[in-house]
């Protein structure tokens, strides 16, 4: 059973998706959660259900961009808090159906600012305090866009980024007793992907383990590498996607000549 009793975690973007996922289990192992998003009522009321259940947390507004942004929310968490162990930069957008040629500058703009420049700002803000805090964990949500080349290139490039950003932290705030691990979802059941059944047959057809991921898989690595069970692991890239970037095209290939296999019989 991993614990974070007594640890102060930092959640972007989480208000609802994926990040609401991981502000509730890190909540239900003893964690206080900052749950830093621009979504003020959906954060608040997070919050409150946090709480509700027995948890600690609160809302705290942040935009990823704004480094005077990250300046407060820190400040807010030595203060009211007296520390932080733990950030989650979760926050992200992508722009799935814009390749390299249709994506326009502001497009690039926007999602790298969000997806790099964010966990960067983020970084740079809460590693002293978590320093003096006696040391901490840094949880970058990547994907699997960023270990492979993939069609959306402002989403992939950022994600790309990411992986070295995170293993850029891991060399520099070692001395510090700061980890910084990335984890990267495959295909994962959400509103947004439902709205695309095509794609989503095609990736689960892809995904060695038969399914599409479940954010409750992606928060549960999250929560390990949060937690002192991987007290000895920073600079790691986990994948969280039920081998389809490491065994993906095989698992297809074995899979259909398998069946024109059974056909033939």
């Amino acid at each position: 059973m991993f614990t974070l009793e007594g640890k102060i975690a930092l959640i972007t973007g989480g208000a609802r998706g994926q990040g609401a996922v991981e502000a509730k289990l890190f909540a239900n192992v003893g964690a206080t959660i900052l749950i830093a998003d621009v979504l003020k009522e959906p954060g608040q009321a997070l919050a409150q259900s946090i709480k509700a259940a027995g948890g600690k947390a609160e809302y705290v507004e942040l935009d990823v961009t704004s480094e005077s942004a990250w300046t407060a929310a820190v400040a807010h968490a030595k203060k009211v808090h007296g520390g932080l162990h733990i950030l989650v930069n979760n926050a992200g957008v992508s722009l799935r159906g814009k390749g390299m040629i249709t994506t326009s500058l502001a497009d690039w703009n926007r999602v790298l600012n969000i997806n790099l420049t964010g966990a960067f700002l983020g970084i740079q803000a809460c590693a002293p305090l978590m320093r003096d805090s006696g040391g901490g964990s840094i949880i970058n949500i990547g994907s699997a866009a960023g270990m492979t080349g993939h069609f959306a290139t402002a989403y992939s490039t950022a994600k790309w980024g990411l992986r070295g950003l995170s293993k850029s932290a891991a060399f520099e705030l070692a001395e510090w007793n700061i980890r910084s691990n990335a984890v990267h979802p495959g295909i994962v059941q959400t509103p947004m992907v439902e709205q695309s059944p095509d794609f989503v047959a095609a990736m689960t057809r892809l995904t060695p383990l038969g399914r599409t991921g479940q954010s409750e898989d992606v928060a549960s690595v999250a929560l390990f590498l949060a937690s002192d069970a991987a007290r000895f692991i920073t600079g790691a890239d986990i994948p969280a996607d039920g081998g389809l970037v490491d065994l993906g095209m095989y698992s297809a290939v074995v899979r259909d000549v398998k069946q024109s296999a059974n056909k033939a019989i």
